[in-house]
């Protein structure tokens, strides 16, 4: 984790990536030898801003450059995740218990044809397959459904201005009721109030 930036609390700084095609369909990446699929993300460098971090995961994880995309929007805020226990690295320092996040929701302006793994030191993904809007909060790894369904909530509307697409139907009851409180909380603080 050397030259990562991790805060007082705990928590990396990291940029997670959302490209949309033409058709507002969302890229997922398949991790390397796992049937895991998430959205490119990384760590933040100390002393990198955002939109340069963004920029060198997208060309490091999916090999696209500045000029394959046009950012459309990026989260007002960071939007926080906790490792499960299991995964804290207790013996890392500092030590890290989650991630601290700024989501860019890009549009792919080139070809698919551009996108390749072999540009970082060691390959995040070996595939990639476009999914329907909400699709990647299943798909995602569970500690990360949250963070999913806020950044989509809140950019996605840079894709569909005339209203995102309904959640699905199958998504359980459960994560309906969690996901509307986080969303209501981020509301809420966008508009100064505090629940």
């Amino acid at each position: 984790m050397s030259g990562d930036w991790i805060d007082e609390e705990g928590f990396r700084a990291n940029v997670g990536i959302i490209l949309a095609n033409a058709d507002g369909k969302l890229m997922l990446g398949g991790r390397v030898g796992k049937k895991g699929w998430q959205f490119p993300q990384g760590g933040m460098l100390i002393g990198e801003e955002p939109e340069q971090a963004m920029f060198r995961e997208l060309e490091e994880e999916v090999g696209l450059a500045r000029e394959d995309v046009e950012v459309l929007d990026v989260t007002r805020d960071w939007l926080r995740y906790r490792l499960p226990e299991r995964f804290v690295r207790r013996n890392s320092r500092p030590l890290c218990i989650g991630q601290k996040q700024r989501w860019f929701m890009l549009r792919l302006t080139s070809s698919t044809d551009r996108l390749r793994f072999d540009l970082g030191e060691a390959p995040e993904f070996d595939r990639v397959r476009w999914v329907d809007f909400w699709r990647p909060v299943n798909e995602v790894i569970y500690f990360k459904r949250r963070v999913y369904a806020r950044a989509l909530h809140e950019l996605g509307p840079s894709v569909y201005p005339d209203g995102l697409p309904p959640r699905p139907r199958w998504w359980p009851k459960r994560w309906r009721a969690v996901f509307d409180k986080d969303i209501a909380a981020t509301t809420d603080k966008m508009n100064g109030k505090e629940r």
